[in-house]
């Protein structure tokens, strides 16, 4: 079967539906949760689309709660899981195209969660259809499970556990080519200032971030008083440091917006935070009690580094590389500072040992340390008969040798006994996920559809 040729045939049907799932503003919305909508009508509405897209192939579908869902095609014992995701981060700012409608420009298809993980969700679905209408005769159930909290605590696909049989393998196309096969850990930890403000101190509040996997891209604090010529020092800072911000007076206060670069808090790196930046700022303007530990903290600690190194966090393996910290939550009001970490860390990181000698460390800064949550790594060798087939079908589309990966982002394949992440990003492309902009290339999501179809007639079939 060619499948790249059945995969671009149906190239436009994989469009429109791709489309369709991106103009459904799939963000986790709290303030609208109830119990029969968990994380919000978004994130449940694109759950909906696709299990009415199973129903309308005539493939089984079931409904977990509004949290999670799956269709599934075949028989047998054992099942073959697709692990994919339906909900999105907040688009945020400075988009050329809308970031939910799917447009179409040039070859790639731009919208929040084109690659993020709609687009390769699609490509999955795709494949199950072609699969499905090739009429193949499979030996496992190919199940994909949609959940709909990827990107804020997997509270999803744990709910769809608890009531769902576990694949024996799966995937989940939700990283990259060729393959991941071990994933860093990730811990949700928390910096708490111990010293309240104090109501001679300067700074009245300071705000940047809204979730803590991704890089802050605004920044704004808000001073009651301030040195003399602030708008001078401000654009001089601006011009040194090769930044963009704005700063008014209004009502006898002053409002200090900073902007940074969004990124993937799984590599910092690649963005630029906002809240580092405009921290560094503030402490040119003499504060004084917890509002000047709070700069001086942030400054510290994270101007210039991603790895924790003033602390003691860093840590690196051969496996899976450096551990990072990404601080994508950052506040200061009356009560004082908090700072809210996400941390990737190498999967042979000593986690007990590394995180009692950072509290330690600890003790010449007013600040606490709290664990919020923590995710084991997760590794499947290399040399595992999972990995083997799909790294060959990889090879036969691609003819790309690469070798396997190891990530700092978290995908389902963590939650599996046996599952790697695979694809949908290919070597060399860039990395758009949870920036402005975000795209997938249409000719690399048609090849996607044929990896995944060949992929399931392997791990799935006679």
């Amino acid at each position: 079967m060619d499948w790249l040729k059945e995969a671009n045939a149906r190239k436009q049907e994989l469009l429109f539906e791709l489309q369709q799932l991106i103009k459904i503003e799939s963000v986790l919305h709290d303030e609208k949760a109830t119990d029969d909508i968990p994380f919000g009508p978004g994130p449940l509405e694109a759950l909906q689309f696709m299990l009415t897209k199973g129903k309308e192939q005539g493939m089984e579908v079931k409904n977990i709660d509004n949290f999670a869902g799956h269709i599934e095609m075949g028989e047998g014992d054992e099942i073959l899981g697709i692990l994919c995701h339906v909900d999105v981060v907040p688009a945020g700012d400075h988009w050329t195209y809308p970031p939910f409608e799917g447009r179409i420009v040039d070859g790639k298809l731009f919208g929040r969660g084109a690659i993020d993980d709609k687009g390769p969700t699609m490509a999955a679905w795709l494949a199950m259809k072609m699969v499905k209408d090739a009429e193949i005769q499979l030996n496992k159930r190919v199940r994909m499970i949609i959940g709909t909290d990827e990107e804020s605590g997997f509270r999803c696909v744990d709910r769809y556990f608890e009531k769902e049989e576990m694949p024996a393998i799966g995937f989940a196309p939700d990283a990259d080519f060729p393959l991941i096969n071990a994933e860093k850990g990730i811990a949700h930890l928390i910096f708490s200032q111990k010293n309240q403000r104090a109501k001679e101190d300067t700074l009245i509040s300071f705000q940047a971030g809204k979730r803590i996997n991704m890089v802050p891209d605004v920044a704004t604090a808000i001073l009651e008083r301030a040195s003399e010529k602030i708008d001078e020092n401000f654009q001089k800072f601006l011009s040194e440091n090769d930044a963009q911000g704005t700063l008014n007076y209004d009502s006898g206060r002053y409002i200090i917006t900073v902007k940074g670069k969004s990124a993937h808090a799984m590599e910092p790196e690649k963005g630029r935070n906002a809240a580092v930046v405009l921290a560094k700022f503030l402490l040119t303007q003499d504060l004084t009690g917890a509002a000047a530990d709070f700069v001086r903290f942030i400054v510290e600690v994270f101007d210039g580094d991603h790895f924790g190194t003033a602390l003691g966090f860093e840590f690196e393996d051969a496996m899976s590389g450096h551990t990072t910290l990404n601080p994508g939550v950052v506040s200061f009001d009356e009560n004082g500072g908090t700072i809210e970490i996400s941390m990737r860390y190498s999967v042979t990181y000593p986690f007990e040992e590394k995180i009692t000698a950072v509290q330690q460390c600890l003790g010449s800064y007013p600040f606490t340390l709290d664990i919020a949550g923590n995710s084991a790594p997760h590794y499947v060798s290399e040399d595992d008969d999972l990995v083997q087939t799909l790294l060959s079908v990889y090879q036969k589309h691609s003819n790309d040798f690469s070798k396997v990966l190891s990530t700092g982002g978290g995908t389902y394949a963590r939650v599996l006994k046996k599952g790697v992440a695979f694809g949908m990003l290919y070597p060399g492309e860039p990395d758009v996920a949870h920036q402005a902009d975000e795209f997938v290339d249409v000719e690399n999501l048609v090849k996607a559809a044929a990896i995944y179809a060949e992929a399931i007639v392997k791990l799935a079939s006679k």
